[in-house]
């Protein structure tokens, strides 16, 4: 992916779910490390209100629409509970306002453990709220699947086709 081509390979898509279990390992393994030192009602709530507040709301929502189109203010619910900003900012008003402590790490074991495990990132208007592919994804896919010039520079292409 770059910033003209917003998409993922199944190659680079799992490189990037590896990165997010190696997140998901180390906040998993401080967090275990410290346990005894974990207040497990604090902990509990800050792993469920992303979904709480992010997913329950619009996985109600397309069940009860039969997989049709559900309103945009679901998929801003949901990208807005599981951004890194969003998570971020909780953490830092939970350390200063009450104090900083090890459960807050089940804020990064969810939002981890969401794209590490479960390949679930933020969600684009323009595809059903729960994974359903895109028939342009498909064909795209299909596309680059066929293209034997993927991965080779254009001026390698070039020349092979001038020949």
């Amino acid at each position: 992916m770059d910033a003209v081509n917003r998409f993922e390979t199944p190659a680079t898509f799992g490189l990037l779910r590896a990165e997010y279990c190696v997140g998901l390992a180390l906040s998993t393994g401080l967090f275990l490390w410290h346990l005894d030192q974990v207040r497990w009602s604090v902990a509990l709530a800050l792993f469920a209100y992303i979904d709480v507040i992010g997913y329950l709301p619009g996985a109600l929502a397309h069940r009860r629409a039969a997989g049709g189109r559900i309103p945009r203010v679901y998929y801003v619910l949901y990208n807005t509970m599981h951004s890194w900003l969003t998570a971020g900012a909780v953490v830092a008003l939970w350390a200063w306002l009450v104090r900083p402590e090890w459960a807050l790490l089940a804020v990064p074991i969810h939002l981890c453990g969401d794209r590490g495990l479960l390949g679930n990132f933020l969600k684009p208007f323009a595809v059903a709220f729960e994974p359903k592919p895109h028939p342009a994804f498909a064909r795209l896919e299909s596309d680059l699947e066929s293209d034997p010039g993927v991965g080779r520079s254009r001026g390698a292409r070039a020349a092979r086709s001038a020949t």
